[in-house]
C-alpha cells in the first residue's frame, strides 16, 4: 500500500473532513479554530460560498487553457482587476503556481534586466524549497541542508531584528544598514549586484517585521546602484498585514514584487508583477510553465478580490490584527517564557524563551500541541521553531479572535507552571 513520504510531518493530528470560514471540521465531527489559515492562504476563509461558486462554474466551462497555447478570460479579467490594487508602476504581471516559482521567476528577471549575477537576501528570509529559492533562504538550515552545492551568487546581510539582537530598534536599523555597506565593500560590489530581496516581514524567520528606516535604506541603496528592490509578499500580500500590501505599512516602491498565497483563496496560483519597461528585458522564453494561470484557480482570484474588497476584509484585517496582538501580548505579559510578541495585522508571533533568554523549542512546541488538543491550530517557526504563530483567516471576528485567545491564554498557562 503506498503511504506519504515518512518526513512529511504534520503539525497537527487532525484529519479534516471540510471547512467552512474560521472552522475546519474533522472526520468526527469535531470543530477546530484554524489559525493557520493553510499558511495565510485562505484569506477568504474556507470554501467561501463565492469562491466556491466561481469555482464550479469555471470548472464546467474551461479547467486548463495552457497559456501560452490560448487565452482565457479568467485570466485576462484577473490581470486587468489586480490594476486596482496594484502599486504604482507595477503593470506587467506573470503568472506561476508556487511562491518559490515566482521567487525564481523574479530572479532570472532581475539577472537577465541588469546583466549582473549577484543578489542580496536578509538573514531569516524565507524564499522556498526548490534550488535557487532554498539558496535564497536563511529562516532556517531545514530548508536548504543536504542537496548541496547551492546556487552560488547569494549574500546574505542582516535584517533589523531587534530583539534577536537585544538592541532597540534604531540601533539593529543602523546595524543592518551599516552591515550592508560593508557586504558592498567586500563580498559583492554594487556593480554586480542585481537586486535586493527582501519581506516587509520575516515569515518563516520568526514574524519580525520590517521598518520604514530599514526599506528606505535599501531604496536608496537600490537607486543609488541600479539594483531591483524584490519585495517578496508572498505571505504578507493581499490584507493580510491590515494594508493590501505589507510594504505599505513603511511607503516603499518595490521594482518586483511578488505574490501567491492569499491570491486564490486554496488555489494555486503565484506571479510576479513589474513595470512592462523591466518585464520587457525578460529574454525570450524565459517565461512559462505548464500550469501557470489556471483557469480555474483565476477564476477564483477574481472572486477572492471580490471578497476582500466588497467584505472590508483588509479593513477588518487590521481591526482583528490590533486585537490579535494586544490580546496576545496580555497573555504574554503573564509569563517570562514568552520573550517578545510581536506582529503585523493577521500575522502574531509569540516567541518562547528559557529563564537565561535563550530559545526555548520544547514549550513552543508543547503550547501549540496543547492548543491542538483544545481546537485551536496553531504553527510554529523561527530559527529554532521555538516562535508560534498565528495566522487566522481575513474574515475572522472579534469573537472568534476572543475565543482563540482564552484557549491560548489557558495553553500558555498550563505548559509554563
Amino acid at each position: 500500500m503506498a503511504q506519504l513520504s515518512p518526513i512529511l510531518k504534520q503539525a497537527t493530528p487532525v484529519v479534516v473532513d471540510h471547512g467552512e470560514g474560521v472552522y475546519l471540521y474533522d472526520v468526527d465531527g469535531r470543530r477546530h479554530l484554524d489559525f493557520t489559515a493553510g499558511i495565510g492562504v485562505t484569506s477568504t476563509g474556507h470554501c467561501h460560498p463565492r469562491v466556491v461558486a466561481a469555482a464550479q462554474e469555471q470548472v464546467g466551462k474551461l479547467i486548463h487553457g495552457q497559456y501560452t497555447t490560448v487565452m482565457h478570460k479568467p485570466l485576462l479579467e484577473l490581470t486587468e482587476r489586480l490594476t486596482e490594487v496594484l502599486p504604482s508602476g507595477l503593470d506587467s504581471l506573470f503568472f506561476s503556481n508556487s511562491g518559490s516559482e515566482a521567487v525564481e521567476a523574479a530572479l532570472r528577471l532581475s539577472r537577465q534586466a541588469t546583466g549582473r549575477p549577484n543578489i542580496v537576501v536578509f538573514q531569516g528570509g524565507f524564499h522556498g524549497r526548490t534550488v535557487a529559492a532554498a539558496s535564497m533562504t536563511t529562516s532556517g538550515t531545514r530548508f536548504s541542508a543536504g542537496f548541496s552545492p547551492l546556487m552560488s551568487g547569494v549574500h546574505v546581510a542582516p535584517f533589523p531584528f531587534a530583539y534577536h539582537y537585544g538592541w532597540d530598534e534604531q540601533t539593529a536599523t543602523d546595524f543592518a544598514l551599516r552591515e550592508l555597506d560593508y557586504l558592498f565593500a567586500t563580498q559583492t560590489s554594487p556593480q554586480e549586484t542585481a537586486a535586493f530581496f527582501v519581506e516587509p516581514m520575516l515569515g518563516e524567520g520568526g514574524y519580525v517585521p520590517a521598518n520604514s528606516e530599514f526599506l528606505a535604506g535599501l531604496r536608496r541603496r537600490a537607486d543609488e546602484h541600479g539594483i531591483l528592490l524584490v519585495v517578496d509578499e508572498i505571505q504578507t500580500g493581499f490584507g493580510r498585514t491590515g494594508k493590501f500590501w505589507g510594504h505599505q505599512h513603511f511607503d516603499v516602491r518595490p521594482d518586483i514584487m511578488l505574490i501567491a498565497k492569499g491570491l486564490a483563496s486554496g488555489f494555486p496560483l503565484s506571479g510576479i508583477a513589474a513595470s512592462r519597461e523591466l518585464m520587457a528585458k525578460a529574454w525570450p522564453g524565459s517565461q512559462g510553465g505548464t500550469y501557470g494561470g489556471n483557469a480555474v484557480a483565476c477564476a477564483a482570484a477574481v472572486a477572492t478580490l471580490d471578497v476582500i474588497q466588497q467584505e472590508g476584509l483588509v479593513e477588518n484585517a487590521a481591526a482583528r490584527g490590533r486585537q490579535l496582538l494586544e490580546n496576545a501580548r496580555a497573555v504574554g505579559d503573564k509569563t517570562a517564557a514568552i520573550g517578545d510578541v510581536r506582529g503585523l495585522g493577521l500575522l502574531v508571533g509569540s516567541e518562547f524563551v528559557t529563564a537565561d533568554g535563550k530559545p526555548d523549542t520544547a514549550t513552543a512546541q508543547a503550547a501549540q500541541k496543547a492548543a491542538a488538543e483544545r481546537g485551536l491550530l496553531l504553527l510554529t517557526c523561527g530559527a529554532y521553531m521555538n516562535v508560534v504563530r498565528m495566522i487566522p483567516p481575513l474574515v475572522v471576528t472579534a469573537e472568534q479572535i476572543d475565543e482563540a485567545l482564552d484557549i491560548w491564554a489557558d495553553v500558555v498557562a498550563s505548559v509554563t507552571k
